[in-house]
């Protein structure tokens, strides 16, 4: 394809995005023009095959493609209302992978669409592993700041490990954290958190927070005590969890913390290495 063809199609794509309370979306009656198709019931049948794609990939089709209708200048200068379909740009994508590729603008959009919804994939990708790094640091200087706190009320470090460990069996529903790292093939030498998912990790957090809050309230001392309030704690945001379907056991392991400590630290090296792939202001 030329590349003045390839500027003029991005162009043309570009400009046709609507954006609106920070969701992109595009009209079906716009991309119908862009498309070259001169018929509307004709473009209908390429859409429609684009909501079955959809629905095979287990994906809500109105989350995708929501009908609309918009008014329209009638040559006599007056308006009526006209069906059309907001897009996203996956349904775009789908609409482009059933259409006739023979068209230089469907040809286009093949790869166009197709790149752009990868870049939103890893985007997000990207987002759930540095959401999942924050929790597991966050956890980390909670857990830091509750053996700290417990250590004034008279539990040294081995009673800190004891009271974790019959939290975690409280939360897990009756699984200890031996039983837990044996269940999620996590090596003894390491610890369970940096295996366990995200909302699993944030729960975790939850309950240290809760311990150290009422430790310090109520000046609770002795391990006897404080593993009483620690499990029920636990307890607590476990019934939470399951209200919502949520069982912290049954939860597949994640990848392991320390390879994605690694792999966001090459990201930003190489954005270091080369500036050129940083956008730039205009």
């Amino acid at each position: 394809m030329e590349k003045e063809i390839v500027i003029r199609l991005s162009k043309s794509f570009e400009e046709t995005i609507h954006i609106e309370q920070d969701v992109e979306y595009w009209m079906a009656r716009d991309l119908q023009g862009l498309f070259e198709y001169s018929s509307w019931d004709n473009f209908l049948n390429v859409i429609e095959k684009a909501k079955i794609a959809c629905a095979n990939s287990k994906l809500l089709i109105n989350s995708h493609f929501r009908e609309v209708m918009k008014m329209v200048n009638l040559g006599s200068g007056t308006k009526r209302e006209i069906p059309d379909i907001m897009l996203s740009r996956y349904a775009c994508y789908l609409i482009a992978q059933n259409g006739d590729s023979r068209k230089a603008a469907i040809a286009f959009a093949q790869s166009y669409f197709a790149l752009q919804t990868r870049k939103q994939e890893l985007l997000e990708q990207h987002i759930a592993i540095v959401e999942r790094l924050e929790a597991r640091h966050k956890l980390t200087q909670t857990e830091k700041e509750l053996s700290t706190v417990l250590y004034q009320h008279g539990v040294d470090d081995q009673g800190f490990a004891r009271i974790r460990s019959r939290g975690d069996q409280a939360l897990f529903g009756g699984n200890t954290t031996i039983e837990m790292k044996r269940k999620l093939g996590v090596p003894e030498s390491r610890a369970l958190a940096d295996f366990l998912p995200t909302i699993t990790i944030k729960a975790k957090d939850f309950v240290g927070e809760i311990t150290h809050f009422n430790v310090k309230k109520e000046n609770l001392r002795g391990e006897d005590r404080i593993t009483e309030e620690h499990v029920k704690n636990n307890q607590g945001v476990r019934r939470v969890l399951l209200e919502s379907n949520i069982y912290p056991e049954k939860l597949p392991a994640d990848e392991d913390i320390k390879k994605l400590e690694k792999q966001i630290k090459k990201e930003g090296e190489r954005l270091i290495e080369d500036p050129s792939s940083l956008p730039s202001i205009q």
